[in-house]
């Protein structure tokens, strides 16, 4: 987190006073600077497994709701003291309900929606609303306000500036608030929507904040497969502007699968895959469902059944549109440090029989020795290629930022395709 110029100190006001403050304050010009004419941002920020965190004493304050590398070492090391299983991601709510049944009432500074990360900064938003739920219940409605800059830098004296507003109490408080929201939001500006935490919780108050022309940034990684798919599904159904940072995260292997079949010796072999392998970290199918409908999607294959395995994982049969089957299986595999993001992709495996052309197995993987567990079952009597997926990590804020900088006023068409077929690969219970 960069923090940027603040021409005035956070300031509590009574809710009500917020928004009549607001349009005084740029009214007097804000010391001769000028109010961004680019976007609204509101954010969900709850990092319940931060405050937990912080609570039991496990981590240093202040609360800040960005996933820093401290954060994700007190949870690996929180999820061994609460016994959970190893294969835990760092930032899933089992942790953070484990730690909410431990003791503590450690107290620290809640700086959530403070201060504007330098990523984000950058395209100058106008406003940065952020709602930052609490753990204690009751918990009145605070409302915090600031205004800030970009850091001074070569030409920047003539920078845009933003305000900030920090909406922070219990459930209860923050959905009554949202009253409070459309007056804040300018109407002449198009506002973004990013719901940074699971799609399983305060599931009205998800759905009032969507409403309309916004635009939703998610993450189909975080919440129940179920719930993760289905919203996007629905979300995109509705004709709203969806981005998912887990779709995003996919952008290496879907390269990665493209250039394994640039070569012109190898495209015609994409229209005889036979066998579609994805081993994904942990039990969260959702992004290993989103590849394969993207597979899927390009190559014209037909879902014929969808079914889930006795050994955990889910199995489907394709149907080409030579009328050949395929076969897909995703399985799920237990990792050490699991990713912060439940259910990353760690290895592909494409079968593919073109005729008159010895038989092809491409295998993606995350790292070199997860290639290992995919060479078994026969692939020796084909030809191989196996390739290692760089893996290019970006901080949440940075994905949104390249959102915001693009404008995607509408759904990527890979994604608004893939999704729907995503949902439907899940077998429902």
């Amino acid at each position: 987190m960069t923090p940027q110029l603040t021409l005035q100190a956070p300031l509590e006001l009574p809710p009500a006073e917020v928004s009549g403050y607001l349009e005084k304050l740029w009214g007097e010009g804000m010391l001769g600077s000028h109010g961004g004419a680019t976007f609204s941002l509101v954010v969900w920020q709850p990092a319940w497994v931060e405050q937990q965190l912080v609570r039991t004493g496990l981590l240093e304050g202040p609360v800040t709701g960005v996933v820093r590398d401290g954060l994700i070492d007190a949870a690996r090391e929180a999820v061994g003291a609460c016994d959970l299983p190893a294969g835990t991601s760092p930032l899933s709510p089992d942790l953070a309900w484990a730690l909410g049944q431990r003791p503590g009432d450690r107290d620290a500074a809640d700086l959530r929606g403070q201060h504007v990360d330098g990523a984000i900064s950058e395209h100058m938003p106008r406003r940065l609303i952020t709602l930052a739920p609490t753990l204690d219940a009751p918990h009145a409605l605070e409302t915090l306000v600031a205004a800030y800059c970009p850091l001074p830098e070569e030409g920047a004296a003539a920078a845009a500036c933003g305000d900030v507003v920090v909406m922070r109490g219990d459930a209860g408080s923050l959905s009554q608030g949202l009253r409070l929201l459309d007056p804040l939001l300018p109407s002449d500006l198009p506002c973004w929507v990013w719901w940074n935490g699971s799609v399983d919780e305060a599931p009205e108050l998800l759905q009032s904040l969507v409403h309309g022309p916004r635009r939703l940034v998610m993450d189909s990684a975080m919440g129940s497969p179920r719930r993760c798919l289905d919203l996007l599904g629905e979300r995109i159904g509705a004709g709203q502007a969806v981005n998912d940072l887990n779709w995003l995260r996919l952008r290496g292997w879907r390269e990665s699968l493209a250039m394994v079949f640039d070569p012109p010796s190898r495209r015609d072999a994409l229209n005889h895959v036979v066998q579609l392998d994805i081993d994904v970290e942990g039990d969260h199918p959702g992004q290993g469902l989103l590849l394969t409908a993207w597979i899927a999607d390009r190559l014209g294959w037909r879902m014929l059944s969808s079914r889930s395995l006795e050994e955990g994982g889910i199995e489907t049969d394709f149907e080409r549109s030579d009328g050949a089957r395929v076969r897909f299986r995703l399985l799920h595999v237990p990792m050490g440090l699991p990713h912060p993001h439940p259910g990353q992709i760690v290895g592909v495996r494409l079968i593919c029989e073109p005729e008159q052309h010895p038989p092809l197995c491409v295998i993606l993987c995350s790292e070199s020795g997860g290639c290992m567990r995919l060479e078994a079952g026969g692939v020796a009597s084909m030809e191989l290629v196996e390739d290692v997926v760089p893996s290019r990590p970006m901080r949440d804020e940075a994905e949104v930022a390249r959102l915001l900088s693009g404008g995607h006023d509408t759904t990527n068409p890979l994604l608004a395709s893939a999704a729907p077929l995503a949902a439907r690969l899940l077998p429902r219970a």
